[in-house]
């Protein structure tokens, strides 16, 4: 479905000559013949061993530029881990990815095209949080029953901004280290910072996978968003919680540090959450900030583009 309305393949990579005229491409010189930010994107999708169904979805949309451009490369990452009975699970976490998809692409990415634009003109946070709103409101009026886990991260250029609801995550590894990035919206870990179980009881703890907050639950959501520095050479991993449940953060974390590429982290965590009993959907995400470069000047490629363009 997602395919449908936005027209685009998962993981495609645009070309800014797709989408901007080339008598304005043309104005902008190469940087030495390198490429500006590289977004770099792999990704592990599975049922698991005991689900009939996946209710996991998983939305990825990148564009990166080549040539001096007035507007930053863009990423858009979604994991939503979807709950309820029948087909509400999987129709609520899909309806929240589209909701969230439509309204982030309309709102910050579509409006950076246009020449003029740039990401200083868009309170993407203020965007971010009400597009996570708009996606509560349709699966409360649309799906009664259901409900959704919904992680996002949205890139621009160096910047990393993260929108979060429920207990899928999202982790930051640099320098063979790894950060979980979120929070998890789960009732033991709100029994964890209360200091009324450790993080040891709460791995084994029977109500482990009870939230107390997810999208779809009832109108007025709370929901986190922050924003953070995105550095060269970080990677983002996104997860539903049928990986991190069944495989611990060291696990994972060597997974990934002893992998011969992103894909094969993925494919390789698919498998360890498999190995380790496979109780649930497993989705991971994993995106690199492969190369960050300097941002051109803005004002000056605006001016290019007023003397090469015809009055």
């Amino acid at each position: 479905m997602l395919r449908k309305i936005f027209n685009t393949q998962p993981n495609k990579t645009a070309s800014v000559t797709d989408t901007v005229p080339q008598s304005a491409v043309s104005a902008f010189p190469s940087l030495d013949g390198q490429t500006r930010p590289s977004l770099r994107v792999a990704q592990g999708h599975h049922v698991g061993i005991v689900r009939r169904k996946n209710q996991d979805v998983l939305y990825t949309f990148t564009a990166t530029y080549e040539g001096q451009v007035p507007f930053s490369d863009f990423g858009l990452y979604v994991v939503a881990d979807g709950m309820g009975g029948h087909s509400s699970g999987e129709l609520a976490s899909a309806t929240a990815a589209q909701v969230l998809a439509h309204q982030l692409l309309s709102l910050i990415y579509i409006p950076l095209l246009e020449l003029g634009t740039t990401e200083r003109d868009i309170p993407v946070l203020e965007i971010l949080e009400a597009s996570l709103q708009a996606a509560n409101l349709s699966v409360v009026s649309k799906l009664p029953d259901g409900g959704t886990t919904v992680s996002c991260a949205l890139v621009l250029n160096d910047r990393l901004f993260i929108g979060h609801v429920g207990d899928s995550r999202v982790y930051s590894i640099m320098n063979g280290e790894m950060t979980q990035l979120t929070e998890d919206h789960s009732l033991v870990q709100r029994l964890q910072e209360l200091g009324q179980i450790t993080a040891e009881e709460a791995a084994v703890h029977p109500q482990r996978n009870v939230l107390y907050r997810a999208v779809g639950q009832g109108e007025g959501l709370e929901i986190d968003v922050f924003e953070a520095p995105l550095n060269e050479g970080e990677q983002l991993l996104i997860c539903s919680d049928g990986l991190w449940s069944m495989i611990d953060d060291a696990q994972m974390l060597d997974i990934v540090n002893t992998s011969d590429s992103m894909q094969d982290a993925c494919d390789r965590l698919v498998d360890s959450a498999n190995m380790a009993g496979g109780n649930d959907n497993i989705t991971v995400l994993m995106v690199e900030a492969a190369r960050l470069l300097p941002k051109p000047d803005v004002n000056d490629a605006d001016t290019r583009i007023d003397e090469t363009t015809p009055a």
